[in-house]
């Protein structure tokens, strides 16, 4: 969503932008070549093969005019001085060369190490979950990760099957899924669902925004944009969780919201796009995988 986000951040010359999921620098080069000759990015990214390649990439142009580290969007405000950047981008979930590498364990699509780790720095792995947690928790992680309403059935085959061989590959997971929910026909493989579960509690991705999204606001100037590109109902619902939150013109103490015991504040972000902004037409001929992007954008106030 290279133009959507483009034209929500709108990079201009000595602008300051910080690309939190660099990838494979795809809108960073967008983001330079729009804010040329002065504009200045620092981005980073947990993958360690993506900041290789983005900075080889970006090195080609635009040599000088970024800074690109390894490590977790939710630490940007570590490294980045507060309130200097008019535009922060984070495009959330996996990546292509992720989900294209059998090595990596990302997809069911092809057999590979039962991995998912997006910084492979890290000791836990999809393959330690599933082989050492117990039913309930591997439930509770299919349910409220991926939504799979097979949840607790996944779980008890899991624990049934692993105490006979342990789970190491994408094709073992996929395959007990399948075997215990057929096809039968339907557009998506039965085991979507666990596997986003899965990706999604190894990294973390649901701390991570929560971390990511206060990080953001603090390296943004008055006035400077932050632009989220999710890609499942569950990082949606954080963000416009969180952009409930910082555009309201009060606040309250406790669990509940009671209207009397309101305290006035200014807002600390407006929301530029309350309403998702989805890909184009164009784009979705290009990339298929982008059908489920939504882009939302807020300002900040203060």
């Amino acid at each position: 969503m290279a133009a959507e986000v483009l034209a929500a951040l709108k990079p201009h010359p000595d602008g300051r932008y910080a690309d939190g999921t660099l990838g494979g620098a795809g809108h960073a080069a967008q983001l330079l070549a729009a804010s040329s000759p002065t504009g200045w990015l620092s981005g980073c990214d947990r993958d360690g093969a993506a900041v290789e390649t983005a900075k080889a990439r970006l090195a080609e142009k635009f040599a000088g005019r970024f800074e690109i580290r390894r490590g977790n969007f939710a630490e940007l405000a570590d490294w980045i001085e507060e309130k200097s950047c008019d535009g922060v981008l984070l495009d959330l979930g996996v990546s292509s060369p992720q989900l294209d590498v059998a090595g990596r364990g990302f997809s069911f699509q092809q057999d590979g190490p039962l991995d998912m780790r997006m910084d492979d720095r890290q000791p836990l792995t999809a393959a330690e979950l599933v082989n050492g947690e117990d039913a309930e928790t591997l439930a509770k992680i299919f349910w409220e990760y991926g939504g799979e309403s097979d949840s607790r059935r996944f779980a008890k085959a899991v624990v049934h099957d692993r105490a006979l061989r342990k789970f190491e590959t994408t094709k073992q997971l996929a395959e007990l899924i399948e075997r215990i929910s057929p096809r039968a026909g339907r557009k998506a493989h039965p085991a979507t669902k666990v596997f986003q579960a899965l990706r999604i509690a190894v990294n973390d991705e649901i701390g991570s925004l929560k971390r990511g999204l206060d990080a953001a606001v603090k390296i943004l100037k008055p006035g400077g944009r932050l632009a989220l590109i999710t890609f499942h109902s569950l990082e949606d619902r954080v963000v416009k969780e969180f952009g409930r939150e910082k555009t309201r013109d009060y606040t309250f103490t406790g669990e509940v919201d009671v209207p009397e015991l309101r305290t006035p504040r200014v807002p600390e972000l407006k929301w530029v796009s309350r309403k998702a902004i989805l890909p184009g037409e164009a784009e979705l001929n290009a990339n298929p995988r982008a059908r489920s992007a939504q882009l939302r954008v807020l300002e900040k106030n203060i």
